[in-house]
C-alpha cells in the first residue's frame, strides 16, 4: 500500500470519528441515551483517562489526577509520533499490505483519540445536563486536558449470571458493557489484524532483514 492509500484511510477514520464525536457533543447531554436496537445504544459518555475510564493516578500513588492526565495525553502524542514513524518505514520498506493497513488503523484511532485529549477542553464547555457549544467564550478545561468522547454501546445481553461461576455468579451482568467511539474501534482492530495475521505481517520483515544481514556478510 502507498504512502498516498494509507494516508487517505487516515483522513477517512479520522473524519467519521471527529464527526461522530463533534454530533454527540453538540447534540447530547451527558449520559443521554438512544435505543436504536435492544442490543445497540447510542449512549454519551467522556472517558478521562485510559481505556474504561482507568487513570494513572489509579496506578502512580501521590500523583495528582490532573497531572495524570496530562502526562496521559504527552505520552499518546509520543506514542502516535512513533505509530506514524512505523507506518512510514514500513511503507518505504514495502510491507505487508496487511501490516500497514493494521498500523493505519492504529495511527488514525490513536490520534483520533488524542485530538479529544489535548483540544476539547478548550473546544467545547461541559456536558452536564445541557448540550456543549463549540467555541464557548470558556471551554470546560485547558489545553491537553479534554475528555475523550465515546457513545457507542452494545448490551447484547443483560442477565443474572449462573451461581456455578466462580467469582461473578449470581451478580448482574451486561455483555458488552464498556461504551467506545469510532477510533477505539479502529485501533482494536488493527491490533486485532497485527495478532490474527501475525506471520503474514511480520514474515516479510523478517526476511527483508535476514536479506540485509546476509549481504552485510
Amino acid at each position: 500500500m502507498s504512502l498516498k492509500k494509507a494516508t487517505l484511510l487516515i483522513i477517512t477514520i479520522l473524519l467519521i470519528d471527529q464527526i461522530s464525536k463533534f454530533y454527540i457533543k453538540t447534540h447530547f447531554a451527558l449520559h443521554h441515551r438512544i435505543e436504536v436496537f435492544d442490543w445497540f445504544h447510542i449512549l454519551f459518555v467522556e472517558n478521562d483517562g485510559m481505556a474504561w475510564g482507568t487513570k494513572l493516578s489509579d496506578f502512580i500513588a501521590g500523583i495528582s489526577d490532573r497531572t495524570a492526565k496530562l502526562a496521559l495525553t504527552i505520552f499518546r502524542i509520543v506514542a502516535v509520533i512513533g505509530i506514524g514513524y512505523w507506518l512510514v518505514s514500513s511503507i518505504k520498506k514495502k510491507g505487508p499490505q496487511i501490516l500497514i493497513v493494521a498500523i493505519a488503523l492504529i495511527f488514525a484511532g490513536a490520534l483520533g483519540n488524542i485530538i479529544d485529549s489535548a483540544f476539547y477542553g478548550i473546544l467545547f464547555n461541559d456536558s452536564y445536563s445541557q448540550v456543549a457549544t463549540f467555541r464557548p467564550e470558556s471551554g470546560y478545561d485547558t489545553l491537553f486536558h479534554g475528555k475523550v468522547v465515546d457513545m457507542l454501546h452494545f448490551p447484547i445481553w443483560k442477565g443474572i449470571l449462573p451461581d456455578w461461576i466462580p467469582f461473578f455468579g449470581g451478580d448482574y451482568f451486561t455483555f458488552f458493557e464498556p461504551v467506545f467511539n469510532v477510533a477505539d474501534m479502529a485501533i482494536s482492530s488493527g491490533i486485532g489484524m497485527l495478532i490474527v495475521f501475525n506471520k503474514k505481517a511480520f514474515h516479510q520483515e523478517d526476511e527483508m532483514a535476514e536479506t540485509v544481514y546476509v549481504e552485510k556478510e
